[in-house]
């Protein structure tokens, strides 16, 4: 084995042990935390944006009926709903990502959880929470949005309440699945059916709710990701 390849080697099983961290750390933290919903959303929504009063709203009223609120803990939409469920005295919870340039976590994280890799904090939104809200948002609220729905679509995870909040903002896009996916047949009938969109917030408590009591199936984070 030459020098180079050597040195490789020991940078990746380095990076093996980091990734791990990542896991180990963020497992120990969020596996006592209950009933959990995500809540995705632009970063870079100020806080007089209604899209940022609803977020608030909904993450208090979640937390008011037993919910975490999981978000990315940076600003923005993530912000509003940790926000929320902290002034509630709920639990808050912010999966923050290391960026080149430095999202720190909000204040009203009550739970926060550091990750270095995109993709094992991907892992942990899935993992541990029982529905997710999409708030308009940019290209990461986009990746968030197709990786859950994929792992719904394939039956990697169970089937969950997937909100699509703000009806003006993802009317395109539920256009554009059906005129476009659908009537090529890259995806089915029932695909279109994966997902709600409404502007209420009580709306998005009653969807979760039915769901829970509708499928009547204890939350179990640790057997989802097996």
């Amino acid at each position: 084995m030459n020098e180079e390849v050597k040195s490789q080697y020991q940078e990746d099983s380095w990076r093996i042990l980091r990734i791990m961290s990542d896991y180990v750390d963020a497992f120990e933290t969020l596996s006592p935390l209950g009933k959990a919903v995500t809540v995705f959303g632009s970063a870079r929504t100020p806080a007089k944006h209604p899209a940022y009063k609803a977020a608030q709203k909904i993450g208090a009223l979640l937390a008011k009926n037993g919910f975490a609120i999981i978000t990315g803990g940076g600003p923005g939409i993530m912000e509003a709903a940790n926000r929320g469920a902290a002034e509630v005295g709920g639990k808050s919870v912010g999966l923050n990502i290391s960026l080149p340039f430095e999202q720190k976590t909000n204040p009203y994280v009550n739970y926060p959880v550091p990750f270095h890799y995109f993709f094992a904090r991907k892992t942990c939104f899935v993992k541990y929470s029982c529905a997710f809200i999409f708030m308009p948002g940019g290209f990461g609220t986009l990746d968030e949005m197709g990786e859950v729905l994929t792992l719904v679509q394939t039956h990697r995870i169970p089937l969950v309440p997937l909100i699509f909040f703000g009806k003006k903002f993802w009317v395109g896009f539920k256009d554009w699945v059906r005129d476009n996916m659908l009537a090529e047949k890259y995806i089915s009938e029932d695909d279109t059916k994966l997902f709600h969109a409404t502007d209420d917030p009580k709306e998005v408590l009653k969807i979760i709710e039915d769901h829970l009591r509708r499928t009547d199936t204890p939350f179990l984070p640790n057997k989802w990701m097996g």
